[in-house]
């Protein structure tokens, strides 16, 4: 049986140590990566000139354009559809962000029929373009955190696609 001195015992706590930081930090680091191809546009950039505003994203590894923004003061990823034809939010986040239940509606997804209601978002932000009181749809069908960022809100911007960017101008009054 072999005896470690105290400063053979002690540098071994710290190997250890050392290697559980090193596994922390790779693990927090690979999670950040994972997070920035899902949504490369967690901070939005946006340009404003003379009578405009434009928001240029990036598309993510699927090629969808997801995008950090803000309903009504409170922060939300978005998935642009241009499919959609209103801003579609999942049920358990209109609860959240406390949207006002309007009128129920019969909702035609791709999955089937299912049950909505229509709701209007006072403030809907990406980047520096604000949009005011625009349509929007409550849809418990969808899951998780994305709000489906729908042509209610996209009709009233010009876009362009090109490869894997999407410009958005919002034209402002000056």
């Amino acid at each position: 049986m072999s005896q470690q001195t105290p400063g053979q015992r002690i540098g071994r706590v710290f190997m250890v140590l050392a290697w559980c930081a090193a596994l922390f930090l790779a693990t927090r680091f690979f999670a950040q990566w994972e997070a920035r191809q899902q949504n490369p546009n967690v901070v939005v950039s946006s340009e404003q000139g003379d009578g405009f505003v434009e928001v240029r994203l990036a598309s993510n590894v699927q090629g969808h354009f997801v995008a950090s923004g803000q309903i009504n003061g409170q922060p939300v990823n978005f998935m642009l559809d241009t499919g959609a034809t209103d801003v579609s939010i999942p049920a358990d986040l209109a609860k959240r962000l406390k949207l006002e239940e309007g009128f129920g509606v019969t909702l035609s997804t791709a999955n089937g029929l299912s049950e909505g209601y229509r709701t209007r978002i006072e403030r809907l932000q990406l980047g520096d373009i604000v949009l005011h009181d625009v349509r929007a749809l409550v849809a418990p069908g969808l899951h998780g955190d994305q709000v489906l960022l729908g042509m209610s809100a996209l009709n009233k911007l010009e876009f362009t696609q090109r490869g894997g960017t999407m410009l958005l101008r919002q034209t402002t009054n000056r």
